[in-house]
């Protein structure tokens, strides 16, 4: 029984089994079973070398064919779980330092070359033969194999080059030579794969890749820059117009304050003026969305200065309104008050005379429009200009939450609800504003009920907008019917 306990190879079974034991204990956790590996490893070592069986070292001596199977079998296990415990460590490497587990291609690299040693090792020490004879017989076979996956290698170690030389990364967004782009999602031996703009996945060779122009569309940061180009009548001086285009870049929520947009004139002719808008965003995908906004704060803007955009070059364009009437006719009130969606339910009788009543107001760049804390007793609408709305963080100071360009409206929420600003209202440029007073608004209100559903359907998303904005994500947002009922008790509507 002595005799059985202190053989090496029935030791080394007892370990195996302690080792399936803890790994079934703590089958959870990485970490620990690559500490356990580890222990394993050790034991091992120490068994090997307490028994006279240095893994290292060639077999010697005249030992009984027995004793050379089981001591041949230890040191090639020894060979193979050093092996493994170095994979591991490799892997738990690159984890810790948060690379991407897509791609694997170097950390692949050193596992195999890992494996590769241990197997010559497992060779030379257990089977006493001579390694460097090994390697110069399997280099014929090599270049054969070789010269029949010439396409095969030279994407695989076109892939190594590119992981070498990191000019993309996973999440990239890269574009080439042929007008493909797209997301890297995952990097291998053989290919790149992306994901392009109609969500399809494009599957490139290393080898291609590495002979393309690539340009990272993600480097050095997330921000991307964008441009579009504006033609507009020279009827104002480019001067003039150029300032519009300004504000059209200042007025704009979507793009990057920093760095600063510009607006430059491309070319002059006698019938217009070309700009070109340039401006960053904050990722790719947000270009569309940006260009979106920015069309629509020019035709705002040049509806504000009195600009009218320019036909394409060589065609005729006459300018006819809508019913053959100019829009020019309509005074500076009505225009406001027919092209803001809140009233889109009011009568032309009902939008004249409620134009009739608007008030024009003039600040200048740097004055405070609305306070924060303070209930608007009027609906203030923007007609030209550019302003900020923020507040006061005592950690962080001032925080700006949005900006406005003509056509936007403020005050809502005091003259429909009588509640209180979010944050202050600032000019960034001289602004004028037309206000309609709560009281005018009754009156309209008084008379078309049903105008409060509509009313309080835009109320609830501006709500919405600002709430998120306030992060105030905790709070209950408000319905659109309770809404609708407190607007209509606010102004004693039946």
């Amino acid at each position: 029984m002595t005799e059985v306990i202190s053989d090496p190879v029935v030791q080394f079974v007892a370990l195996l089994i302690l080792r399936g034991v803890a790994k079934f204990v703590f089958a959870d956790s990485r970490l620990i079973r690559l500490v356990l590996n580890l222990v394993l490893f050790s034991a091992l070592t120490l068994l090997l070398i307490l028994h006279g069986i240095p893994p290292y070292l060639r077999e010697e001596g005249q030992n009984s064919v027995a004793e050379r199977i089981s001591s041949g079998f230890l040191k090639a296990v020894w060979w193979l779980g050093g092996a493994m415990v170095l994979a591991s460590l490799v892997r738990m490497f690159l984890i810790f330092e948060r690379k991407p587990r897509e791609g694997r291609l170097l950390q692949d690299l050193v596992v195999a070359l890992v494996y590769l040693t241990a197997v010559l090792c497992v060779i030379a020490y257990v089977f006493s033969l001579p390694v460097g004879t090994i390697i110069a017989t399997s280099g014929v076979f090599a270049i054969v194999l070789g010269l029949a996956l010439q396409s095969t290698l030279n994407d695989v170690f076109s892939g190594i080059a590119l992981n070498l030389g990191r000019p993309l990364t996973v999440g990239d967004w890269i574009g080439l030579d042929d007008n493909v782009q797209g997301r890297v999602v995952e990097t291998n031996w053989r290919s790149t794969q992306l994901i392009n703009g109609s969500n399809d996945l494009v599957v490139i060779p290393n080898s291609l890749l590495a002979k393309s122009r690539i340009t990272n569309m993600s480097g050095p940061d997330e921000t991307h820059g964008a441009s579009l180009k504006i033609r507009m009548k020279l009827d104002r001086p480019p001067s003039l117009i150029l300032d519009a285009m300004e504000k059209v870049l200042l007025s704009s929520n979507r793009i990057c304050a920093s760095p600063t947009p510009s607006a430059s004139i491309l070319a002059v002719d006698k019938d217009s003026v070309e700009f070109e808008l340039s401006f960053r965003v904050l990722s790719l995908g947000k270009v569309s969305g940006a260009k979106n906004e920015l069309f629509d704060l020019v035709f705002r803007h040049a509806a504000a200065a009195g600009l009218e955009l320019a036909p394409p070059p060589g065609t005729n364009h006459v300018d006819v309104s809508r019913d053959g009437v100019s829009a020019t006719r309509l005074s500076t009130p009505m225009r406001i008050i027919s092209t803001l969606p809140l009233f889109a339910g009011l009568t032309d009788q009902e939008k004249e005379s409620l134009a009739s009543s608007m008030n024009r107001l003039t600040f200048k760049k740097g004055e405070v429009i609305a306070h924060h804390d303070t209930a608007l007793t009027s609906l203030m609408i923007l007609r030209s200009g550019v302003a900020v709305v923020e507040e006061s963080d005592e950690i962080q100071g001032r925080i700006e939450l949005g900006r406005l360009a003509p056509g936007d409206y403020f005050g809502e929420r005091g003259v429909l609800l009588g509640a209180l600003e979010l944050a202050d209202v600032k000019a960034l440029t001289p602004v004028v504003i037309y206000e309609i007073a709560k009281e005018r608004l009754a009156s309209i209100l008084r008379e078309r009920p049903v105008v409060a559903e509509e009313m309080a359907q835009l109320l609830n998303a501006r709500t919405q907008a600002e709430e998120q904005l306030h992060q105030n994500l905790q709070e209950v947002q408000p319905q659109v019917s309770a809404i609708s009922m407190r607007i209509r008790q606010f102004f004693h509507l039946s």
